[in-house]
């Protein structure tokens, strides 16, 4: 925390010594005094907007951890259907974020139902991807010896497999706290009535570029929060692979 703390001082100052050096004008760049005080005569930013980007955020990357996990041990239960299913999932990364985002508007409404479905879409495929490929890196020899046994197919996926590809489940998830912030802001930028994305799209369009930065710097610090309680809850998924030393 001490050395965040530090971090974020330093690139203040580096902000700082930007506005004094070169003089921006503020609707370019503000100076960190005006975001602060954005921040304070505006506090509907972080107990009404933070509040609902967190709240579809955190819905979002339980959803579509579920969903992920799901796929994955669909895919390894069923070889043939996750042959079929692995090219699709790719081909749906392909698409344009903000290309889905009107659609799932139009689908689930302007309320946080649309949200936290984009924030699943973000976030699924790098834990079904992780998860998946952790499944099918299992060491040769614990599969030998599972077959020596005559463990039946789902019994060497449950009872093998799925603890060995924990550490990899463990990773999809900590690369999924970082997308599922970007999922919910894209879909208040499509259609919302409150969030730290629609507070943005609003500021924007009236030039408050330091309300623009101040929802920027709620949405780093809320980032920084999810990924580090996934990390948190994810050291003990598997206690036997703990990270070594560097």
């Amino acid at each position: 925390m001490l050395r965040g703390f530090a971090i974020a001082v330093a690139l203040v100052a580096i902000w700082q010594a930007v506005i004094v050096i070169f003089a921006p004008p503020p609707f370019m760049l503000p100076p960190p005094a005006k975001v602060w005080q954005a921040l304070v005569s505006r506090p509907e930013l972080w107990t009404r907007d933070a509040v609902t980007t967190l709240t579809e955020t955190i819905m979002g990357l339980i959803t579509g951890s579920i969903a992920g996990v799901l796929l994955a041990l669909a895919m390894m239960l069923m070889p043939p259907l996750g042959r079929v299913l692995m090219p699709l999932l790719v081909v749906t990364q392909a698409f344009p974020v903000f290309a889905i985002a009107p659609l799932l508007v139009l689908w689930f409404g302007f309320g946080i139902g649309s949200k936290i479905v984009m924030a699943t879409i973000a976030i699924f495929f790098p834990v079904a991807s992780a998860f998946h490929d952790g499944l099918t890196r299992t060491d040769e020899s614990l599969i030998d010896l599972g077959r020596l046994h005559r463990a039946r197919h789902d019994q060497e996926l449950f009872l093998l497999r799925v603890p060995s590809a924990l550490p990899a489940l463990a990773s999809g998830l900590r690369v999924a706290a970082v997308y599922a912030p970007v999922g919910a802001l894209i879909g208040e930028w499509v259609g919302a009535s409150s969030g730290l994305g629609y507070a943005m799209l609003m500021a924007n369009g009236r030039a408050q570029t330091d309300v623009v930065f101040a929802a920027l710097a709620l949405l780093a610090v809320m980032a920084l929060l999810v990924r580090a309680l996934v990390v948190a809850l994810t050291r003990h998924i598997a206690p036997w692979a703990p990270e070594t030393r560097t």
